[in-house]
C-alpha cells in the first residue's frame, strides 16, 4: 500500500478469533484493530475507512452484511472478506449480494486467509493506480472506469464491487472468449485457490441485472 501497511479491520464477535487474527496480521506487517458489533463496526468506518474488512456475517446486534452493504455505498473499492460458520450457500450468496467480494467458512486455515487478504489488497491496489481510458463501451453497455458506473443504454445498473470488475474485465475484451480461469487470475488474482463459486455466482447476478 504505497510503502504504508494496509489497515485491515476485523469485525469478529468472538474474542479469541478476533485477538489472535490482529496478532497474525500485526506479524505479518499490517494495522490492524477489532470490534465486535454492527454498530462498533460501523462507527469505527465512519472514523477511517479501512484498507479491507474481514467481517463475521453473524454478530450479537445484527447481520453482518449490514456492514458489507454501507462499505459498498461508501467505500466501493474497499475489499470485504465474510468471516462465516455458515456454509450453506444461501447465506455465502447473501454476503456477497451485500457487498462482500469473498467469503471463508470456519475453522478457515490463516495462511490461505493472509493470502486472500494479500490478494485483494494487490488488486484494490492496482485499481486504485490503473490509469487505463476512463469508459469502455461494449454494444449498449457504457461502463465509467475511474467513478466505477456501468450503464445499460442511459440506466446505470447497480453492482457490487467484484461485479463491476468482473463486467469492466469482460467489456476490454468484449467478443473474445475468456476461459474462467482467466477471469479468476484477472479479477480475484493470479494466486487464487478458492472455489469458482465465487465466480459463478457474480455471473449470474450480472446476467440478472443486464436482462
Amino acid at each position: 500500500m504505497g510503502g504504508v501497511s494496509a489497515a485491515v479491520l476485523i469485525v469478529e464477535d468472538d474474542e479469541l478469533i478476533a485477538s489472535s487474527l490482529v496478532r497474525a496480521l500485526q506479524s505479518q506487517g499490517f494495522s490492524a484493530s477489532s470490534t465486535g458489533t454492527v454498530a462498533a463496526a460501523l462507527e469505527a468506518i465512519a472514523r477511517q475507512a479501512p484498507d479491507l474488512v474481514l467481517l463475521d456475517l453473524g454478530l450479537p446486534d445484527g447481520d453482518g452484511s449490514a456492514v458489507a452493504t454501507r462499505m459498498a455505498l461508501d467505500h466501493p473499492r474497499v475489499p470485504v472478506i465474510a468471516l462465516t460458520a455458515r456454509s450453506d450457500e444461501i447465506d455465502i450468496v447473501l454476503g456477497l449480494d451485500a457487498g462482500a467480494v469473498d467469503y471463508v467458512v470456519k475453522p478457515f486455515h490463516l495462511a490461505e486467509l493472509l493470502a486472500r487478504i494479500r490478494a485483494h489488497l494487490r488488486f484494490a491496489e492496482t485499481a486504485r493506480s490503473d490509469a487505463r481510458q476512463r469508459q469502455v463501451v461494449a454494444g449498449d453497455v457504457m461502463i465509467d472506469t475511474a467513478a466505477r458506473r456501468a450503464f445499460v443504454g442511459t440506466d446505470e445498473i447497480a453492482l457490487r464491487p467484484k461485479e463491476f470488475d468482473l463486467i469492466h474485465r469482460l467489456a476490454v475484451d468484449a467478443g473474445i472468449v475468456v476461459t474462467r480461469e482467466q477471469l479468476i487470475d484477472d479479477v480475484w488474482d493470479d494466486n487464487w485457490w478458492g472455489s469458482t463459486k465465487t465466480l459463478d455466482v457474480h455471473v449470474n447476478s450480472i446476467r440478472r441485472k443486464l436482462g
